[in-house]
């Protein structure tokens, strides 16, 4: 999925600098604890969140996430929307809750990129 794909998806609005390279967002994770961030995402997907602090920007850069999502409206402080740009990480806002921006995403395609953390098998 593109960047502008999923900008659409969640109906978002971009509050950094458009990257000037085009960047692939190959799947999501939503979570707003940053240690299950740290521990179950991977690579390339997007953070959907409904935290909206410096220490976002800073785990999405140590996970090598391609962008970020605040849910429900929020909008990021002028320090993040800084750092965010500095680590070239779009920050997106959407008017939608969390349950709703990652079932629209999932609806279009994109994949859950959150890694199991338990060995149970699923019901």
């Amino acid at each position: 999925m593109t960047l502008d794909e999923l900008i659409q998806a969640v109906a978002g609005q971009v509050v950094t600098q458009r990257p000037q390279r085009p960047i692939e967002i190959r799947g999501g994770c939503g979570a707003d604890l940053m240690s299950d961030v740290l521990a179950a995402i991977q690579p390339h997907a997007v953070l959907l969140t409904g935290l909206c602090n410096p220490q976002v920007v800073r785990t999405a850069t140590m996970a090598d996430v391609a962008a970020i999502v605040f849910v429900r409206g929020k909008q990021p402080t002028s320090n993040m929307i800084a750092l965010a740009d500095e680590q070239t990480i779009p920050l997106i806002t959407t008017p939608y809750g969390m349950f709703e921006a990652c079932g629209r995403l999932y609806q279009a395609g994109l994949p859950s990129f959150e890694t199991r953390l338990m060995n149970d098998e699923v019901a």
